[in-house]
């Protein structure tokens, strides 16, 4: 089962609620349809009901069964922007910009829902920025207790299974920190290691990347992957993670063996923490081109309730795959919560 298969299997084992504030977007009209004829997750669409039917006819799509809300309209719009005002007035918020952001943008609408518990997650970007898709989500959703962080991951899904675990493995933060400190850099391996575990069962193998190997080379950029791999193991001591790392030696057990022999790893890591996000950029690219995986992502880590961001050029299955993952990391929220 690849790992996107076992994504759609694990949402479709406890339906989420997913809202897509992009309603009029002829992708994302598609995608519910698919989403929702298979058991995903079940999808609000926002938008004004006209042109959100106008693109159904466009397409052939047909959204019988599925909620359009028009936040124009809505009458929950009122109490959504009381809300947002409650969580804004002390930044200068008035009631009445308050109104016009819930009526006015549907991201900040999705948002609101999504706090006042009223859908489980939420994914948009195929229009909008990934700023203008992230804003609302800092300002109303948050961060999740105890993290201070809001990052990224990338599954990849390398075809030569040798890699990773059975060739599906996490990379991490390729999009959203450019430059971490040794904190932050720690977060988004703890991070990148949860979200390792809820999407595709994997049991965290972290490597720490670096162009030094346990103190090989001698620079401020090998102390902060150092320092960060201390804190993860301050941090969250259950997690199997060394650092600092060459790739090599994280990744060929021979390589291992000569330049980290005491590497608790053993040439085997299946998440890989880069330095900052040039790196991880360039490393997720570099492997979905040259090696032929596939890469699901990025996937927003470090919200209090699911978020994601989808690229312009996204497809409709792209869409899918990330309302698949947004509904079983909205399983895992919900799970946690219900711990506590």
């Amino acid at each position: 089962m690849s790992a996107i298969d076992k994504i759609k299997a694990k949402a479709k084992s406890k339906v989420m609620h997913i809202v897509l504030p992009e309603g009029t977007e002829p992708r994302t009209v598609q995608a519910t349809r698919k989403i929702t004829d298979q058991g995903i997750a079940k999808v609000t669409l926002l938008g004004n009901p006209d042109e959100v039917k106008k693109v159904a006819v466009e397409t052939g799509t047909d959204l019988t069964g599925v909620e359009i809300i028009d936040p124009k309209t809505s009458e929950k719009s009122a109490a959504y922007a009381s809300l947002l005002y409650e969580l804004r007035k002390a930044k200068g918020m008035t009631p009445e910009q308050a109104a016009e952001l819930v009526t006015g943008n549907t991201l900040y609408f999705g948002a609101v829902m999504l706090k006042a518990g009223d859908a489980d997650g939420m994914v948009g970007g195929a229009i909008n920025s990934t700023a203008n898709v992230l804003r609302p989500a800092l300002q109303i959703i948050k961060t999740a207790p105890g993290t201070k962080v809001v990052s990224s991951c990338f599954i990849m899904e390398i075809p030569d299974h040798k890699w990773g675990d059975d060739g599906v493995m996490i990379f991490g933060d390729c999009a959203v920190i450019p430059n971490p400190t040794a904190e932050e850099l720690a977060a988004i391996a703890i991070a990148s290691a949860a979200s390792g575990k809820q999407l595709v069962d994997i049991d965290p193998r972290v490597a720490m990347l670096s162009f030094s190997t346990h103190g090989s080379a001698k620079h401020e950029l090998v102390d902060k992957v150092q320092e960060a791999t201390r804190l993860v193991k301050e941090k969250a001591p259950d997690i199997l993670v060394d650092g600092e790392l060459q790739l090599d030696a994280a990744l060929i057990p021979t390589v291992q063996e000569l330049k980290a022999p005491d590497s608790p790893l053993k040439g085997k890591a299946n998440i890989l923490i880069f330095p900052d996000v040039q790196a991880g950029n360039i490393g997720y690219k570099l492997v979905r081109t040259l090696g032929r995986a596939k890469a699901i992502g990025p996937v927003c880590q470090g919200f209090a309730s699911p978020i994601n961001d989808l690229s312009r050029s996204c497809s409709v299955e792209d869409i899918i795959s990330m309302v698949a993952v947004t509904a079983v990391q909205a399983q895992a929220q919900k799970r946690n919560a219900a711990k506590k």
